[in-house]
């Protein structure tokens, strides 16, 4: 812990970002308030896993490479935008609401854990993310992975209580919004919001 600085502003600024909106937490909702407390620990543990990889390759400075070299930097890119826009268009595309009832045993939790692990781990702003902020908290004489490790785990210790309280609260909220059209229009501003974060990605510089 001596070799991390500002311990508590990188905690401020954590609480903020898990906070506001993002792609995550749309999948998040989305697949809580159609599968309940199933679906959307599924999507937590599959995002949460997400965020371990882009710890390890910050943590280790593999990260680096993914800002540094152009041809894989848009790979990832690439596919982690085709990826949102397709989860985008498939829930436009869905002329029904969300499924809340008899439909989601289809989707088993490992489906649903493997959606929510790609959709982070194939956004290059998470891995942006890691290394624009974690070198801010550490001492700039340190070689050592560990404070970078602190770091990232406080990250995903705090995004998963957040996401846990999402969960929580759009689940128990699953039996009102079946009985109203609410569950058919997030399905299109989910698919809105997907397409969207998917072009923005496209639109980083390398």
């Amino acid at each position: 812990m001596s070799d991390i600085t500002n311990y508590y502003g990188f905690i401020l600024a954590v609480i903020m970002l898990s906070i506001t909106p993002g792609a995550d937490t749309v999948f998040i909702l989305t697949k809580s308030i159609a599968g309940g407390y199933r679906q959307g620990f599924a999507s937590v543990f599959g995002i949460v896993c997400g965020l371990f990889v882009h710890t390890m390759l910050a943590a280790f400075g593999l990260s680096v490479i993914l800002m540094t070299s152009a041809l894989l930097f848009n790979i990832v890119k690439i596919a982690g935008a085709a990826y949102l826009i397709y989860l985008g268009i498939m829930a436009l595309k869905s002329k029904s609401s969300i499924n809340i009832n008899e439909d989601n045993a289809s989707y088993s939790f490992f489906a649903v854990f493997r959606q929510g692990f790609f959709t982070n781990i194939l956004n290059p702003k998470v891995a942006l993310f890691f290394l624009a902020l974690l070198p801010q908290f550490v001492k700039s004489n340190v070689s050592s992975p560990v404070p970078f490790l602190i770091l990232g785990l406080t990250f995903i210790f705090i995004g998963s209580l957040w996401s846990i309280f999402l969960v929580w609260a759009s689940a128990r909220m699953s039996n009102i919004l079946r009985q109203s059209k609410f569950s058919y229009y997030l399905n299109k501003t989910a698919g809105i919001i997907f397409i969207t974060l998917g072009l923005n990605i496209l639109r980083l510089k390398n």
